[in-house]
């Protein structure tokens, strides 16, 4: 190992102690389930904004959307960031304030507690289903997250990625555990500040060594259907392909639809110290998602610029586009030891990106083991440590479960995000927008909903989709259709509520 990288290591490792420090601090502070979970509905409205983002983003911002961008052009990012930014808005916008009024009048501090309450579920089989659905689809995410890390290092140090991914899970894990949601949301916000110089930093040396703006437009111009918003390029064939119309769009677009129905973005909702804050929090987490993920597009391009010089090899396949940013990284640390300890911020800028997410998902799915199936659904009796302990264990077996996923290196991040975003999307979005603003939802429906919804995920995905045609638009859109159709029908299929539910839905409302 070289000098240079030698500083890049160690830049990184510095960064990741100073994680696993925060979260030993934290640890401390953490006397019950409800700050392990929740930091005791405590949380700031600049924390609260900036963790939800940075959990929210993970790995796909700095490998996922550049990839996509320097591989097929800017068609199918654009149309995500647009899709993904509007839907950023609107939850904050009309789900914040009244998920933190409606979970702090109920008491309840997870989404399935939630839902259950809500409904009045004594026998919490909503809680229940609702534990699984985030159990099923967070741990392919925690993948996507450990897989992310592996690449990092595989491409960077010739590291084994196995060893890597490995690595960087045990340390995820670790201050995780530790240090519940107040580490979480700690780290979150650094790693956010992070992930902005990291952005900020690759893309202005991406341009200048590609030969300025000009000569990257020029160079993505030369390439048929990259820079197109209903094209796309064609690597294989050097020629421009159509992107599917209108439908594509329309699917690509449905992305924001996700927001309504992620948990660990949810819980940063019902964990700040005062709902008017939420404005604050609403302004800074949209302005500052629009501009990370249109930064993330741009290096895409840059970094083909850069490629045209013959300064990076051409990455000639999807996997490998996403491990652009790393390329220009070490292309930075070749101009002395300050650059390459800049290089080492940006790619534990990376790092910020999928631990941000990863641990926050371990999170939410642990405490769905522990508070509401094995809690709630089976009523074992457990006092405020046994609580975080059992947490604590879930943490350690999703992170296992992710491990095993991320095994193969081949495997696209972007993907398997998107398949977890749709998962959520679908089975939880139609339920909490229906839950919070409309008081004829039923238990029932609310059941019907998530059911139905995750399922058409699945079904979609692997038995309507590869029929193609208008039926490869992306699974979230028909999976949330289906979930708000079933809602309501059986909703109003079933006994109307009980009084002292509409109640607690007017107070929350007021």
């Amino acid at each position: 190992m070289n000098t240079l990288s030698f500083v890049i290591m160690v830049t990184i490792a510095v960064y990741l102690l100073m994680m696993l420090a925060i979260g030993f601090i934290y640890s401390k502070s953490n006397n019950d389930s409800t700050d392990f979970y929740l930091g005791g509905r405590k949380m700031g409205p600049l924390v609260t904004a900036m963790s939800a983002e940075a959990s929210d983003m993970s790995s796909w911002l700095l490998m996922g959307i550049p990839g996509l961008a320097y591989f097929s052009g800017i068609c199918e990012p654009f149309w995500t960031i647009l899709g993904l930014g509007v839907g950023t808005y609107l939850n904050w916008l009309i789900v914040s304030k009244k998920l933190r009024r409606y979970s702090y009048n109920i008491d309840a501090y997870t989404i399935p507690q939630f839902f259950s309450k809500r409904f009045h579920d004594e026998k919490n089989a909503l809680s229940a289903i609702a534990a699984l659905v985030i159990i099923i689809f967070f741990v392919p995410y925690t993948a996507s997250g450990f897989a992310a890390c592996g690449k990092l290092f595989h491409s960077l140090f010739g590291v084994n990625y196995v060893v890597a991914m490995v690595a960087s899970a045990l340390i995820i894990t670790g201050y995780t555990i530790m240090g519940g949601f107040k580490a979480v949301s700690t780290t979150d916000f650094i790693q956010s500040c992070v992930m902005t110089v990291a952005l900020v930093v690759v893309l202005g040396f991406a341009i200048n060594v590609a030969g300025g703006w000009n000569a990257v437009m020029d160079n993505a111009k030369a390439l048929p259907g990259h820079i197109s918003l209903s094209l796309y390029h064609d690597v294989a064939n050097n020629t421009a392909a159509s992107y599917g119309g209108v439908i594509a769009i329309i699917s690509t677009l449905a992305w924001g639809l996700g927001y309504f129905g992620m948990p660990h973005i949810l819980l940063r909702f019902m964990a700040i110290e005062n709902e008017q804050k939420l404005s604050l929090s609403r302004r800074v987490a949209t302005v500052w998602v629009f501009i990370a993920m249109g930064l993330a597009m741009i290096i895409g391009l840059a970094g083909l610029g850069v490629t045209a010089t013959g300064k990076v090899e051409f990455l000639n396949t999807a996997a490998s586009a996403e491990t652009i940013i790393v390329k220009l990284s070490d292309l930075i640390s070749q101009n002395g030891v300050f650059a390459a300890i800049v290089a080492g911020l940006i790619l534990a800028g990376i790092l910020a990106a999928t631990m941000s997410t990863a641990d926050s998902q371990m999170l939410a799915a642990a405490s769905s083991v522990s508070e509401n199936i094995m809690g709630e659904f089976f009523n074992v009796k457990m006092d405020e440590k046994k609580k975080i302990l059992v947490a604590r264990i879930a943490i350690v077996g999703i992170a296992i479960l992710g491990v095993i996923l991320a095994l193969d290196p081949d495997s696209s991040v972007f993907r398997i995000v998107s398949f977890a975003w749709a998962g959520f999307g679908g089975a939880f979005g139609p339920v909490m927008l229906l839950a919070l603003f409309w008081k004829r939802t039923t238990k029932q429906g609310a059941l019907a909903g998530m059911v139905s919804g995750g399922a058409m995920v699945f079904i979609w995905k692997f038995l309507i989709k590869p029929i193609g045609g208008v039926f490869s638009i992306y699974e979230l859109l028909p999976a949330f259709i289906v979930s708000l159709i079933f809602t309501v029908v059986v909703s109003l299929l079933t006994k109307e509520p009980d009084k002292s539910i509409i109640e607690e839905f007017e107070k929350a409302a007021n």
